[in-house]
């Protein structure tokens, strides 16, 4: 797996995890899952509490499945870390954001300074998003 390379989290890394979905509920002392592209994030709901780490593998960058898992999931409640993983590209990192992953691992290294300017690169959104970021017509109409 892919060093961690972009982290917005004050606590603790936690290390790959190397659990399927399928093999998450089989180990109640698992504290980690990878999610493939055909898993069910809600199938994780009941489990929100244990986990402290949920990677979503992104095994090509126009698979946009992952972004709908991590939205599941944090809109459910869930405050570990949420790591995408894969085919991660630079133009990608705002918009993985905005649906609530707050660590990312690309398989191909991104440039720090480049990725900086993606995160900056949008101060406005148009709809909410599970990054709590008030939209724009909210703003104007107060």
């Amino acid at each position: 797996m892919a060093e961690v390379q972009f982290r917005f989290r004050d606590d603790e890394p936690v290390a790959d995890p190397g659990v399927t979905v399928d093999a998450f509920g089989a180990q109640s002392n698992a504290a980690a899952v990878r999610l493939e592209p055909g898993d069910d994030a809600r199938d994780l709901l009941p489990h929100l509490g244990r986990l402290r780490l949920v990677e979503v593998n992104f095994p090509v960058f126009g698979d946009g499945r992952g972004y709908s898992a991590a939205r599941i999931l944090r809109e459910a409640g869930y405050a570990g870390e949420l790591r995408a993983v894969g085919d991660v590209l630079v133009d990608q990192l705002a918009y993985l954001r905005r649906c609530g992953f707050d660590a990312f691992a690309p398989e191909v290294p991104l440039d720090p300074v480049d990725a900086e300017a993606a995160f900056a690169r949008y101060e406005q959104a148009y709809q909410p998003a599970a990054d709590g970021l008030r939209p724009v017509w909210a703003l104007r109409h107060g």
